[in-house]
Parts: C-alpha cells; structure tokens; sequence
C-alpha cells in the first residue's frame, strides 16, 4: 500500500510530464489550517526544507495560515530541521493543566497559554525567521468588521452566525464581516491575487511576529482574539483558517510550481466552507499545484484510523500518555510519505501523478 498520494493541476502535470520536478521548479508553498492534522506533514516538511531545497538558490514565497503559517515559520529558521522537530515534539506533549475548581480552561487561559509557548519557541528570533535569504513569509489572519472589530461576550456569536449565512450564500459575502489580513516579509510582494476576497497587506516585523502568529492560530470562541497588533489596522483578529482554511488561491507562481504538502487532496476555500462540498473542487487557481496527501487507506492503519485530530483532546481526555502515543505513532508512520516523495522524485513517473 502506498502512504503517499501526488495530485496536480493540468499545468503542473504538463510541467511534470516534460521535465520532471525539481527544486529550482518551486516558486510557492502553502501551509494549511487543520491543527493537529499538520502533525502528519513534519517528515515531509523535514525532507523538502531540509534536503530537498537547499539544491536550488530561488526564492520561494511561503503562504501560511494557523499551524500552517507556524509550520513555515519554522522553515525559516537557521536549523531548520531542529525547529521541525522541536516543534513536532512540543505539539505532541502539550498538555492543560486544569486549576482545581474549573472543568475546562477560558479561552483566555488558553490564550495565555499559547502566548508563553510561542515566546519560549520564538524569543528573540523573530529576526532569524524574517531575515531568511530565500523565503519570504507571509502569516494570514482574519480581522474582524463591523461587529466583529471587537471581540465580546455578545457581538462575537452573533457575527460569527452573521458571517456563516452571509458566506453560505456567497464566499465573497464573507468579506463584509472578516477580511483576509496578510503580515508579510519585508518587501514580499503578495504571491496570490486577491479579487477572490477582500484583502490587506501588513509588513511583518519583530515586532508583531508574535502577535500575528498567534492571531492565525487563534480558534473563535476557543482562544480569545489578538487585538490591535503593531502594524496592522485596529481590530480584533483570529484564526486566518477562517477565510482560508486551506489556502485554495489565485496563486501567481509565473511559470513554476506550487508545491503543498497538505494532509488531503481537497483544497477547502475557507474554515465555513468545510460543509459546503461543492466548493471543495479545484479551479484554475490551483492550475500550477502539486498537492502531496497521505492515501485515505493509509490513513486508515494509523491509530483510530484517522489523523490526529482536535477531537482527539476529548477522545483520550486526561488519558494525556495515550494521545501522546497514538499522535508519536501517526507521526512516525509518516515518515513513509517523505520516503515516497524521494523516491518518486529520483525517476517522477508522470502516471503517478493524479489530477486534483
């Protein structure tokens, strides 16, 4: 059985067909939201970043949002295998800690939380990430509007049930009620059009790296929203899953190639759309994409016969060993996927390649 799925669009199979894929061939990489689901990517994320890469000298735009953009934040590291693993080694052994009196932490709790944990991976090396010589890194958010420019007790559920009917009629329609915020690199010019969505750009620094990080990471009603980041227009921001859960594009990659680890072949538009199948197809936007994705009867032979996943904090409970073993197995299985890709690249049978 093969772990390892590759999808193309029709350019990228036609590149793929003439000359194969080579690293110099890759001009964008995307990192999806999904949570612990992202676990499942880290050997793939070691071999393309570590190995596989550094063979070119091109730069490469990366576009992340929530664990995606942490993912590809750890790509621009001076170590960037060690941050890979140090990052895939602390997602799993996370645990909360609930005070006596409490059945569950806030949201801000949470959030607090998280901070400390992006500060002790990141402290003063925010520098490192956006100094990088090749990758340019661009964090997506969602910033509220209207009545989602602050977050509260009341106005919060009440626009997010604004926003989940207005983009059940129309994913634009989202747009009068979150926008898409971009924090780039200095000087990064966006690698995607943005007619699809209404957009901002933000340069991003040492001082809102943090901040912005934990903005595209931050779940609605799960942990409390970043507000007023340095930089950035006034306003409350979440999870960038939330217009763009997985990155589905108008990727601009000239005449080179999007590569997306992913961990599925869909690429889902945004967090609301994740119900709505009919915008779960690929367009014109993913022509160039090469999207790597385990096999779902792979996926079946990992514990629970699935991926880790967000339920899996409920599944196991506060059985804490048990979720880190089933989550240390599924990320050891997957090694398979970074195997096959090697292997596939060294003689790319254009055959193998399915279309998205």
């Amino acid at each position: 059985m093969k772990a390892l799925r590759i999808h193309a669009g029709p350019l990228a199979r036609e590149h793929i067909a003439r000359q194969g894929l080579r690293p110099q061939d890759v001009r964008i990489i995307p990192g999806a939201a999904g949570g612990p689901k992202g676990l499942i990517l880290g050997p793939l994320d070691r071999f393309v970043f570590a190995d596989w890469l550094p063979r070119s000298e091109q730069p490469i735009d990366l576009v992340g949002a929530s664990i995606g953009a942490w993912r590809l934040a750890n790509a621009c590291m001076d170590d960037a295998r060690g941050a890979f693993e140090q990052f895939e080694h602390g997602y799993i052994h996370q645990r909360f800690e609930v005070p006596p009196g409490q059945t569950r932490l806030t949201a801000r709790q949470l959030s607090e939380q998280f901070a400390q944990g992006l500060h002790s991976f990141y402290g003063g090396r925010a520098a490192e990430v956006l100094g990088h010589p090749r990758f340019r890194l661009h964090v997506i958010a969602s910033r509220g509007r209207h009545i989602l420019g602050r977050e509260g007790r009341a106005r919060t559920p009440l626009g997010y049930l604004g926003a989940f009917i207005a983009n059940g009629v129309h994913r634009k329609a989202l747009g009068a009620w979150l926008e898409r915020v971009v924090f780039s690199s200095a000087g990064a010019v966006l690698p995607f059009g943005t007619r699809d969505f209404r957009t901002r750009q933000v340069a991003l620094t040492e001082a809102n790296f943090e901040p912005a990080l934990q903005a595209s990471c931050s779940i609605p009603f799960m942990l409390e929203a970043v507000h007023d980041i340095p930089g950035a227009p006034r306003g409350a921001y979440w999870d960038g899953g939330i217009t763009d859960y997985h990155l589905h594009l108008d990727y601009r990659a000239g005449d080179g190639i999007v590569l997306y680890p992913h961990f599925q072949q869909a690429v889902v538009p945004g967090w609301l759309d994740k119900g709505l199948r009919w915008r779960h197809r690929a367009s014109g936007f993913l022509d160039r994409a090469v999207v790597l994705a385990p096999a779902p009867d792979w996926i079946r032979t990992l514990p629970n016969g699935k991926l880790p996943d967000r339920g899996d904090f409920l599944r196991y409970g506060s059985d804490t060993p048990s979720r880190v073993e089933a989550w240390s197995r599924a990320a050891a299985e997957a090694r398979r996927l970074a195997d096959e890709f090697a292997q596939w690249l060294a003689h790319p049978d254009p055959l193998a390649v399915l279309p998205l």
